[in-house]
């Protein structure tokens, strides 16, 4: 049985399209944890014989794995679960018209989306190569909400974060190192998204 990850990325168009698909989606999300085509069914609302179709789609493209053969009226009733608590699509699941950094205006919001894109997608197969080797992937994630006062202030701050960076870059940076390993930075920011009021 596999294990169940936090976060499974996906980069295969065929099993986009699957994921994607609104019923199967209500499908997936509904074996968090493991459940029967007939639980899922009883709980979507769904008929039990359309969500095994969805469930065999499912599995075919690797978004659900069996748990157990269990036998129940004289049948084998199967419980499954997903592979992930969560899913990402990849850039290359879009194929030729993947998102990429290079021809994107660099002062646009839609470069910082480019950057994110290409992120998912380095990550990603670095992680499933890392993993088949049986190694852990080393990386780092700073995630932080700070308010400013002022726009002057916003102004300031990106001006000593970009020194800092640059400088520690500088610092740490080798191009001839021999056994050393080229490695991307990317520092983003970007206003929050405002919090909607909780629905009564």
């Amino acid at each position: 049985m596999l294990d169940v990850h936090d976060l499974e990325v996906i980069d295969e168009p065929a099993t986009a399209v699957v994921a994607l698909d609104a019923t199967r989606a209500r499908v997936l999300a509904a074996l968090a944890e493991p459940g029967s085509a007939t639980s899922v069914a009883a709980e979507l609302g769904l008929p039990r014989q359309q969500v095994n179709y969805h469930l065999r789609t499912l599995e075919q493209h690797g978004l659900v794995e069996l748990v157990e053969e269990r036998p129940r009226r004289g049948l084998t009733e199967r419980v499954v679960r997903a592979t992930a608590r969560g899913y990402v699509v990849a850039p290359p699941a879009l194929g030729r018209d993947a998102a990429r950094p290079e021809g994107v205006d660099r002062m646009s919001s839609r470069y910082l989306i480019a950057l994110a894109a290409r992120l998912v997608q380095e990550v990603a197969a670095l992680t499933r190569r890392a993993e088949e080797a049986g190694r852990s992937l080393p990386t780092l994630a700073i995630d932080t909400d700070l308010r400013f006062a002022s726009a002057a202030d916003r102004a300031a701050f990106t001006r000593e974060l970009t020194e800092a960076v640059t400088g520690l870059a500088a610092r740490y940076h080798d191009e001839t190192a021999p056994g050393g390993r080229w490695n991307r930075l990317v520092v983003a920011a970007h206003p929050r998204p405002r919090q909607e009021p909780p629905r009564d």
